[in-house]
């Protein structure tokens, strides 16, 4: 007898359940795990500048960011690993969680291979949550940055790359494009 395919689809509670150990890293990308690779040294540095910058820039306001250690269950059918996330909930992670629960900020740095699914379907998924108010994306190799914000009205702004420096209004934080794409 054949199985069907959905059959073999996993919800989020199941998919956090797995333990794929220190050398593997995957997603559950509506209801299938996608097993993630390393990003380029680009990717890294932008990344790494981004962190050090927020976590000096947040220090004492309750805030703090992580890295792509850190979930987000968008649904019960996708599980995501952004690159930089800003979590301001008081109690949104005990230490041995693994999953924010209402990350204000998600950032994500684009790669060749990441970049639709990136500014498609991890777009959407993260626009629906409550919580979120800014979603950024960065482009170590172009060197642009977009930001989308969520306005007043529950809509969103759009999403327009450009060469200026990230701006997150709602934790009043402007990061000069000049430290994320230092190189030194």
């Amino acid at each position: 007898m054949a199985t069907r395919a959905r059959d073999r689809f996993l919800n989020a509670d199941q998919f956090l359940q797995i333990e794929f150990g220190s050398d593997l890293k995957a997603e559950l990308d509506r209801g299938v795990i996608r097993m993630m690779t390393g990003g380029t040294f680009a990717h890294s540095r932008v990344q790494m500048n981004l962190w050090s910058f927020l976590r000096t820039a947040v220090r004492g306001s309750g805030c703090r960011p992580h890295g792509s250690d850190m979930a987000v269950r968008v649904n019960d059918e996708s599980v995501r690993y952004p690159d930089l996330t800003i979590d301001c909930a008081t109690r949104s992670a005990e230490p041995k969680d693994r999953v924010l629960r209402d990350p204000c900020i998600v950032i994500e740095v684009l790669s060749p291979s990441t970049r639709d699914l990136d500014l498609g379907v991890k777009l959407s998924e993260y626009r629906v949550l409550a919580g979120i108010v800014a979603i950024g994306f960065i482009d170590p190799d172009e060197e642009v940055i977009a930001v989308t914000h969520r306005t007043g009205g529950g809509g969103w702004t759009d999403v327009a790359f450009t060469g200026d420096d990230l701006i997150l209004p709602s934790l009043d934080i402007i990061i000069p494009r000049t430290e994320l794409f230092a190189r030194d």
